[in-house]
């Protein structure tokens, strides 16, 4: 097989660009280890900023978006019983859109045979060959039978633990990372949100959130440690921590249910530079990691995505390599700012095992300083609405 570009992950980062690049008649194929009921049924983020929602716009993928989708002009953060208000629409003009991972995948899904996008699902023993060549190729089983596809450019957007960037020797990179001592346990159920606004909450007992997918579907989050089991927390204990955390404001709007779906996700940041090695490029999970306080994961993914297009529909169709050249520098210029964002926020919000009486003092103190500061409040709204590419 030979294309043009070949995509390994069918995430929404590897859906994203094969999109666009089919948008503008270049030829790509994505690889897929999983099926594609385990790729649709992934339980992800939920807040789309404006750049992601730019890119479905852009596809015209965005009917279910406008159509099931909640525009949200602020949150909020919570601590000692106070409400600290982000009106992120008043301050920079923007809002964001509350539309489930889940959801803005299948839409590139569905979308993809009208587009000649295609998708090889369950694809085993993915490995990178030649890939400081111009004429890389990928190697796979599919069906039991060994298959070679050739292709100019190769996009690792494969995740965390997929094989683009273990492909990249370890001369050639660098790796940044900051494992948290902590996870969050998450809870999905079939109830209407306990307020119109997401609520990041600090409490003695640990970090909360109160968020949503729906008028009907309610996302919850509670800190828990790293060691921690999915068995010992039956729902209603899960709903008293809850309701202990989020403070009497907002727990006394919540409504009770059975889990549709709980999980333990660990906490990290990481990033691995460059983004870049010859032929093969890496975006999304694949290059970087933040933690999922301030929903920046699928965002900072799609911004990649923007940058990648933009450089191979350059190079394709004019002849132009400067955005090839410069993709790493100018990606991670916008990781590093969103893996500081989340990780300010993580400290902000979060109670570490090893937090000192100061440390909690400096909580406290950057907490009154943005309720009382419109400049500080506007620096948080204009970070989790995306700063411009």
């Amino acid at each position: 097989m030979k294309t043009q570009v070949a995509i390994i992950g069918a995430g929404p980062a590897g859906l994203m660009l094969g999109h666009l690049l089919r948008q503008a008649d270049i030829d790509c194929v994505i690889l897929e280890r999983q099926s594609r009921a385990h790729v649709e049924g992934r339980i992800r983020a939920g807040v789309l900023e404006r750049t992601t929602m730019d890119i479905l716009d852009k596809l015209g993928i965005n009917r279910r978006m406008h159509a099931e989708g909640l525009l949200h002009s602020g949150f909020c953060l919570a601590d000692g019983g106070r409400l600290i208000h982000i009106d992120i629409a008043e301050l920079t003009g923007k809002q964001v859109m509350i539309y489930g991972q889940t959801e803005v995948t299948r839409d590139l899904l569905d979308a993809a045979p009208d587009r000649g996008l295609e998708v090889l699902w369950e694809v085993e023993d993915v490995e990178l060959h030649e890939i400081t060549t111009e004429t890389p190729y990928v190697t796979f089983v599919k069906g039991g039978e060994s298959a070679r596809l050739e292709a100019h450019f190769i996009a690792g957007c494969d995740g965390f633990h997929g094989p683009s960037r273990r492909s990249v020797p370890q001369r050639a990179g660098r790796e940044f990372e900051r494992v948290y001592p902590f996870g969050w346990l998450g809870m999905l159920a079939e109830v209407p949100p306990c307020r119109h606004e997401l609520v990041y909450a600090n409490h003695a007992r640990g970090f909360a959130l109160a968020s949503m997918r729906s008028h009907s579907r309610s996302r919850y989050y509670i800190q828990v440690p790293i060691d921690e089991r999915v068995e010992d927390w039956p729902d209603e204990r899960v709903w008293d921590e809850l309701s202990l955390r989020l403070g009497a404001e907002v727990a006394g709007n919540i409504t009770r249910g059975p889990a549709l779906e709980k999980s333990i996700a660990p906490l990290r940041s990481y990033v691995f530079e460059p983004m870049r090695h010859g032929s093969l490029f890496l975006a999304g999970d694949a290059a970087h990691i933040v933690p999922p306080t301030g929903a920046k994961g699928l965002n900072l993914a799609a911004s990649d995505i923007v940058y990648l297009s933009d450089a191979m529909i350059g190079f394709f169709k004019r002849k132009d390599a400067l955005g090839i050249e410069t993709y790493s520098a100018r990606a991670l210029a916008r990781v590093w700012k969103s893996e500081r964002f989340s990780w300010s926020l993580t400290c902000l919000t979060h109670r570490f095992p090893d937090d000192s009486p100061f440390d909690r003092r400096m909580q406290v103190a950057e907490l009154d300083y943005i309720a009382s500061s419109p400049a500080a409040q506007l620096a948080i709204a204009e970070n989790y609405v995306g700063l411009p590419l």
